[in-house]
């Protein structure tokens, strides 16, 4: 389906200047960060930043995602109690080692959304581990609110025990799989970050080299990254037929006073016209 996930910065929930200069960058998933950039003494102080941001959703371009603390940190209960509500498109959680964490959150997740009298919010799932790697289609199949799965390489190889290097051997396999396995369960797939900000022609190559494994997009962590991954990772042909479907179809069902319809026995809605107008915006640029 028409979608862009060419890029996907994170954003510390903890700087409200960071948050107020989301507002004006046009990453595909602009991804606020109850994480590893925030300190466990300021986790609650991200938690209130980033329910205001999201109160004032029309203001930023970007997709809206949250990033939640790991399944094993016993923080995500309090995260989703602030973060699930209106003006959030999904949320981004990490270290997943198995469907089970899937399970769970999602089910702390209908509760509110049901409480809330919100629509199904999505779920990328970040791999992490070894674990992580070996159950990564199970964990992409468990919840058709999974959208997407990430590659967290920095974690990754540690828990394999290997040091970092701009080409880490270690990380190969891993790298390769998780597209593969994303892929198979009809998900996305977003590459790992690229951690030299200074390196351009770096952040370019491994981009490529993302795109040739199956990856759709990168994580980013500099806005300065946006244009080079948006550059390598341009609409594909089919994706853009496919907005243009997309547009005419759901044009025509507004016509006739329908608030959704069908494009190739896929059902569409008005996410999906928004998806599809931004990507066919993003090739005019």
């Amino acid at each position: 389906m028409a979608r862009l996930l060419r890029s996907l910065l994170f954003v510390p929930g903890n700087n409200s200047r960071f948050l107020e200069k989301a507002k004006s960058l046009r990453a595909d998933i602009i991804c606020f960060d109850l994480e590893d950039s925030v300190p466990f003494d300021e986790k609650k102080l991200a938690r209130n930043l980033i329910k205001n941001a999201l109160q004032n959703r029309s203001e930023y371009n970007s997709e809206i995602y949250v990033r939640t603390n790991s399944p094993i940190s016993g923080l995500i209960p309090d995260d989703l109690k602030e973060i699930i509500q209106k003006g959030i498109d999904g949320i981004v959680i990490p270290k997943v080692d198995t469907a089970s964490d899937i399970k769970k959150i999602e089910k702390t997740m209908i509760g509110l959304e049901k409480k809330r009298k919100l629509k199904p919010i999505e779920i990328i799932a970040s791999i992490e581990s070894t674990k992580g790697v070996v159950n990564s289609y199970a964990i992409a199949s468990s919840s058709k609110r999974v959208s997407a799965l990430v590659f967290g390489v920095f974690d990754l190889l540690n828990d394999l025990g290997v040091e970092y290097t701009t080409n880490p051997e270690g990380a190969v396999y891993s790298r390769t799989k998780i597209p593969v396995d994303a892929k198979a369960a009809g998900k996305y797939a977003i590459d790992a970050i690229w951690q030299d900000i200074d390196d351009a022609v770096g952040l370019e190559h491994d981009s490529i080299a993302a795109k040739n494994l199956g990856y759709g997009g990168k994580s980013i962590i500099h806005p300065n990254q946006i244009d080079i991954v948006h550059k390598v990772f341009y609409p594909t042909s089919s994706e853009i037929e496919w907005a243009k479907k997309v547009i005419n179809a759901y044009d025509l069902a507004k016509k006739n006073k329908k608030g959704a319809t069908t494009v190739d026995r896929k059902m569409i809605d008005e996410v999906h016209y928004k998806r599809a107008a931004t990507l066919l915006n993003s090739i005019k640029k």
